[in-house]
């Protein structure tokens, strides 16, 4: 089939990424010796200059390694948790009932940093200052803007006037929105990434990066962002001024673990995904369910595929709602979820035509309480041009992120997936001390009591970030991923099967059109739902919409190019790599030789 560009192919290093600097600055660093988790950290660190939009110093990153000497795979928790001060009486108190979506309030501590210094002290062979050599470079003596960034900013522009004068100092040089192409630069940010190698002193590398860690969690970074919280007044998305509840005691607490990967095995391959912080097993809960159907028989781009991957999702979300939390804080029925018992029941549901119901399972000891409300502020929204009641917000131009991926194999067979996201330019306003804004994950807590994401300080919220691991035949195969927040799952998996039972390779899966449903309750406020709606790239043939919609979908079609921004990087038994890049948005790009 005819693809946008061709699958990468090499057999020294590979890295596929969002934006084409990322990939180059993950590939240089293969070429100087670095193995794939220098590599890795180099790339994630490049993103927060070039992709501000889509994540930051102050955002998460949940990573998924292998590592070839041990043949072992593992995660890095890079997702932070709420603050102490965040408590359910405090947002009953302060007359909140649904975390927004931008400001302070949602800010939790910042995982991403630690993440990567994790992934470098335990894994890497570099230098914290020599894989923060990129970004400083870029954030010095600027980045190429692609479109996208200047968009965004220009979304944002009358917040940043009016709000978060802050950020208007940092992303509206001279008063003005930067133009697309044009280098944009971030003294602020660069001076941090700077501060951080002068502090990372000790005897030995990995006493250098603890030092770096220190200044982060412990000290001067910690300090600066506590004091920001607790004394300014910032306008969210709930239309009033609020202060942050995030303290330099809450960094203080935390630092990123390491944990052992949730695994499925179907068809001969083997899905790693994190755990039920994240909304990963439901890939592995939708491959549960779809093994009792014959793929392999069914025409990739065709009703038949789509319906029966679809209704699978729907059945998997439903369970995300129920059952998913952080697993410090809540027992969550994993081993019942992925149980062939469970399945055969659950597979009875997917029928001829589409459901429109939320239908999580039934788990005895465990209650299925899903949100019922989000349809409803659906409509409220489409019914009211200007917000759900925050008018003022919504025309200062308040808008959601989105979110970066990587993956990187070395000559040494090591492999990384991650999925950086959070700390957006449009999540909050810049600590002009550090020149960069927090992230608001906590917006996917609820605020209501017993649920297992309800809110409580130090857990983390449940992520939609979602990076995605396979084995092939017990060895190690594929990292892949997305960003798309409740997509991430869904795009993911199309992939992932098409792969494995139509035998495209990593770039025929990512050009092919995609598809997505909106049907339960999103993990971003106003947490809203559409069910039955199922969106079609626009590639699709209009007789496998027509036939959809005669299944009860409530189908439509989008852009041409709109479904869907993966990459991935695989490594075969004859020792060769192969990667693919998303040609949506014309930032993704894979390298390798």
């Amino acid at each position: 089939m005819f693809t946008t560009r061709p699958e990468i192919a090499g057999t020294f290093g590979v890295v596929a990424s969002t934006h084409w600097l990322a990939s180059q600055v993950g590939m240089a660093v293969l070429e100087r010796g670095g193995n794939a988790f220098d590599a890795a950290a180099a790339a994630a660190f490049t993103l927060h200059v070039a992709e501000p939009h889509l994540n930051g110093p102050g955002g998460d990153a949940p990573i998924i390694l292998h590592n070839s000497k041990t043949g072992t795979q593992h995660v890095i928790c890079g997702q932070g948790p709420s603050p102490q001060a965040a408590t359910l009486a405090k947002f009953a108190d302060i007359g909140i009932d649904l975390i927004p979506g931008t400001g302070l309030l949602p800010a939790v501590v910042p995982g991403a940093f630690d993440a990567w210094c994790r992934l470098l002290r335990d894994w890497g062979t570099w230098e914290l200052a020599d894989v923060l050599e990129y970004a400083i470079g870029y954030a010095k003596n600027g980045v190429h803007l692609v479109a996208r960034v200047s968009a965004q900013i220009n979304t944002m522009k009358p917040m940043f006037e009016q709000e978060w004068k802050t950020s208007a100092a940092v992303f509206l040089p001279g008063g003005n929105v930067p133009a697309p192409g044009k280098l944009f630069r971030r003294p602020a940010l660069a001076a941090t990434y700077e501060r951080v190698c002068k502090e990372a002193v000790g005897d030995s590398r990995e006493a250098r990066i603890e030092a770096a860690r220190d200044f982060w969690y412990k000290g001067y970074v910690a300090e600066v962002v506590g004091k920001f919280f607790a004394s300014n007044d910032i306008l969210d998305s709930s239309g009033r001024k609020h202060r942050g509840l995030l303290a330099a005691d809450d960094f203080a607490r935390w630092s990123a673990g390491v944990e052992a990967p949730l695994a499925y095995d179907y068809h001969g391959h083997t899905l790693l995904k994190c755990g039920p912080w994240s909304q990963g097993p439901v890939m592995l809960q939708q491959l549960a369910l779809l093994k009792g159907f014959d793929l392999g028989a069914m025409d990739p781009l065709g009703a038949n595929f789509v319906h029966h991957v679809i209704e699978a999702q729907k059945l998997a979300y439903a369970d995300r709602e129920a059952f998913y939390g952080d697993p410090d804080f809540v027992k969550v029925p994993m081993e019942h979820l992925l149980s062939d018992a469970y399945n055969d029941e659950r597979r009875k549901l997917i029928g001829r035509d589409a459901s429109l119901d939320l239908r999580p399972g039934t788990i005895p000891g465990f209650t299925n309480w899903v949100d019922h409300n989000a349809a409803d502020r659906a409509s409220l929204l489409e019914g009211n041009a200007a917000g759900t009641g925050e008018p003022t917000v919504s025309q200062l131009g308040v808008s959601a992120g989105d979110t970066c991926h990587i993956d990187v194999i070395d000559k040494h067979g090591n492999m990384v997936s991650a999925t950086p996201s959070a700390g957006w330019l449009q999540s909050s306003p810049v600590i002009p001390e550090l020149g960069f804004p927090m992230g608001s994950r906590g917006q996917m807590f609820w605020l209501k009591e017993g649920l297992p994401n309800s809110l409580a300080p130090g857990k983390r919220p449940r992520t939609t970030l979602s990076p995605s691991f396979a084995l092939r035949d017990g060895k190690a195969w594929m990292a892949f991923g997305t960003p798309g927040g409740e997509q991430q799952d869904q795009w993911s998996a199309t992939f992932f099967l098409r792969m494995v039972h139509h035998k495209m390779n990593i770039q025929e899966a990512i050009d092919a059109p995609s598809f997505h449903s909106e049907h339960w309750p999103s993990s971003f406020w106003p947490r809203t739902a559409k069910p039955g709606k199922l969106v079609l790239e626009g590639r699709f043939p209009n007789a496998v919409m027509y036939e959809l919609k005669a299944r009860d979908h409530k189908a439509e079609k989008g852009e041409d190019w709109s479904e869907g921004r993966l990459s991935g990087a695989r490594l075969e038994a004859d020792g060769q790599m192969h990667a693919g890049a998303n040609p949506r948005g014309m930032q993704g790009y894979a390298v390798g030789r």
